[in-house]
């Protein structure tokens, strides 16, 4: 009996800029030849993706991974998760 494997992708995130004051961070997403830009807004807890294409497969993740390190992430900072899906 083989077990099968989960897809997953690593996406890579660098954080372009951040304020505290503001209550926002921004920056880019990578996972296989997709791009984004994003920026959220953390006090409203509102994520933007752009562009429209692929943001469905993008955003739930990447918001989880915002809430989780939102306090460690630092601009010019590259990071990565993990996303248990193919992109």
């Amino acid at each position: 009996m083989s077990s099968k494997r989960l897809p997953q992708t690593t996406a890579y995130v660098r954080i372009t800029h951040q304020s505290w004051q503001q209550g926002r961070i921004e920056g880019e997403v990578r996972a296989n030849s997709y791009e984004w830009q994003f920026q959220w807004r953390f006090r409203q807890g509102e994520l933007v993706v752009e562009p429209s294409l692929g943001r469905a497969l993008i955003k739930e993740p990447l918001e989880r991974f915002l809430e989780r390190c939102d306090y460690q992430l630092e601009p010019g900072g590259d990071y990565s998760f993990t996303i248990r899906a193919e992109i």
